[in-house]
């Protein structure tokens, strides 16, 4: 299934922008960044949720956000893209 992964992390110290590397670097494990914050991932049901387990134990739940939004099997029904960053077939070959 794709899932879109978006995040708010507050970086207004250390302690934060340490926090929001480190949950992107989790996000780049089991997706494609489609912008800054935001994350397209194709994951099964338990791959979803070891992702978002280790995503919760990033973050701090009272300075930060997450969002998960399941948009199912149908990926390429699902989503539409016009302007910069050439969209990703995240369930293709990615080849750089």
């Amino acid at each position: 299934m794709l899932v879109l992964v978006t995040y708010d992390v507050n970086t207004e110290d250390k302690e934060g922008r340490k926090r929001l590397r480190k949950v992107a670097k989790q996000c780049m494990n089991y997706g494609v960044r489609v912008q800054n914050s935001v994350f397209e991932c194709v994951v099964d049901a338990a791959k979803l949720r070891v992702l978002k387990k280790v995503l919760y134990d990033e973050i701090d739940p009272k300075k930060d956000s997450l969002r998960f939004y399941n948009l199912g099997n149908r990926t390429k029904s699902n989503v539409e893209h016009y302007g910069a960053k050439p969209s990703l077939d995240v369930e293709g070959d990615l080849i750089f």
